[in-house]
């Protein structure tokens, strides 16, 4: 990813891709070798979140029915476990006996 030099906007690939085109202002620049290397894409790994301290972190509470033990209050979060177009995925610790489920798990 390169910026414009001139107005800061996003630039993109031109023609045959030897060159940076601001679609904003028209700015045109050549592209090296170098720039490669930024425009790949890379994995990043998830940060595992311990939650067997949850209430000391003060995570909020809400009303979810646990399905190992019946109570009917649980700790929540929320989490990016996929691409970040995806949206974020729901999790819940009993306050009872800390089992941990999804929003989406039934």
């Amino acid at each position: 990813m390169k910026f414009c030099d001139e107005c800061g906007s996003m630039m993109k690939s031109g023609e045959g891709e030897d060159h940076w085109v601001c679609d904003s202002c028209g700015y045109e620049i050549g592209r090296e070798e170098e720039d490669d290397q930024w425009t790949t894409e890379s994995q990043v790994e998830s940060e595992i979140v311990d939650v067997s301290d949850a209430e000391d972190k003060g995570l909020p509470k809400t009303t979810a029915h646990c399905p190992e033990c019946g109570n009917d209050r649980a700790y929540w979060y929320m989490q990016q476990i996929r691409s970040a177009d995806e949206s974020e995925t729901r999790f819940f610790v009993c306050t009872e006996c800390e089992h941990k489920w999804r929003e989406d798990d039934h």
